[in-house]
């Protein structure tokens, strides 16, 4: 097995020194989050660790500031008093910054409304905030979609929300780089919303923590129950240790299964489960966004990736004795190769793995023991207890 020495570490935010007390996140993401309550998760955790955290609504104080205005209307307001109403909030929240509180700001980078896209910052404003974090909060399309069905007015397409999705990590990863430089900005799922504020908190607090993508099959191993409590073991094993950015936290590729399913039922309408919720979706409509959520899910973990440290993945050995190897963890771990991310590789077959995986890991290990027996003889863990199988 091959056994590469670690490189040099290197972490996100460590590039530039904090110039101020109190660590400062931004997090935005597009309407039908339910950012807050995902939010209050996470400082309920800084709580129960002893740390204080100041958590503040942006558009929630907009409207505060404008009683006179139907909440769910603020965005039908002309640009020139939204952009004044926004400024007002952010002077507060600054004065706030400026006592070295912990902060968490909950905005959005842009307005997808009625009169087209606009950026909701401005750019002064968040470069005198100078915060440490950039987080866009993302969920399955569906889940947005019922929220906005339930809570919201006005029309959408699901292509509709996966574009705004899209531009609110593009602008924030652009936000980011202009204020704070390279390597601040990261998405993180809602899709777990114990394990993702979970995660937050660590960043936020427990910076030294190792950031960690788990890497696995999934779609050809739905049947095989075995194999799928061995990977759930996996990942709850990493998640007890480190900053993790799972990619199963999002799982859009169901949705597209199912619209198959109906259209070759010759049925036009398909009903699922979103948010403990019914849903019903034309399959039609569905099957036209396929490619956009395939080019997402590309261009998401392969995002993950960059956001972490190291990539672990999991190949386990199929009934038939075979390696339970996916293209698409074999190009995860090619790209993380090529990003120069450290890659440790837990193969389960009694065969023996190809060049093609022995030359792009730093470790290929037999066993979850073994794996994090390296981890903590590399310093990445102090001591490590397994979940029960």
């Amino acid at each position: 097995m091959t056994d590469r020495p670690p490189p040099a570490r290197t972490l996100f935010g460590s590039k530039r020194p904090k110039r101020h007390g109190g660590t400062r996140v931004v997090v935005t993401g597009q309407v039908g989050l339910d950012k807050a309550e995902f939010l209050q998760h996470v400082v309920d955790l800084a709580h129960e660790a002893g740390h204080d955290v100041d958590l503040i609504h942006v558009g929630q104080r907009m409207c505060d500031e404008a009683p006179d205005i139907e909440p769910r209307r603020i965005l039908d307001l002309p640009r020139q008093r939204l952009t004044a109403l926004r400024r007002s909030v952010f002077k507060d929240i600054l004065r706030t910054a400026s006592t070295g509180a912990n902060l968490i700001v909950n905005t959005h980078a842009t307005f997808r409304w009625k009169h087209g896209l606009f950026h909701a910052f401005d750019h002064s404003q968040m470069a005198e905030l100078d915060a440490d974090l950039y987080i866009t909060l993302v969920d399955n399309v569906d889940a947005v979609h019922e929220r906005l069905e339930r809570d919201h007015e006005g029309r959408h397409t699901l292509k509709d929300l996966l574009v705004w999705r899209e531009e609110e990590i593009v602008v924030t990863e652009t936000m980011a780089e202009a204020v704070a430089g390279y390597g601040h900005a990261y998405v993180m799922s809602r899709g777990n919303p114990r394990l993702t504020a979970l995660s937050l908190y660590r960043l936020m607090f427990e910076a030294d923590r190792r950031r960690v993508y788990p890497s696995f099959p999934m779609t050809h191993i739905l049947d095989q129950p075995a194999v799928l409590a061995e990977i759930e073991r996996f990942r709850d094993a990493l998640a007890e240790h480190f900053i993790t950015f799972d990619p199963a936290d999002m799982d859009e590729k169901n949705l597209l299964e199912l619209a198959d399913s109906a259209a070759a039922r010759g049925e036009e309408r398909i009903t699922m489960k979103a948010n403990g919720r019914d849903i019903t979706l034309a399959a039609a409509e569905v099957t036209r966004v396929a490619h956009d959520i395939d080019a997402q899910i590309y261009a998401r973990d392969f995002k993950l990736i960059e956001q972490s440290d190291m990539i672990v993945s999991y190949i386990p050995a199929m009934p038939n004795g075979k390696p339970g190897l996916s293209s698409g963890v074999e190009r995860e771990l090619q790209h993380a190769f090529e990003s120069t991310k450290e890659a440790f590789v837990v193969w389960r077959p009694d065969c023996e793995p190809s060049p093609f995986i022995t030359e792009t890991s730093t470790a290929v290990v037999r066993s979850m023991e073994e794996l994090f027996a390296q981890f903590q003889t590399r310093g990445y863990i102090s001591e490590f207890q397994l979940p029960l199988s």
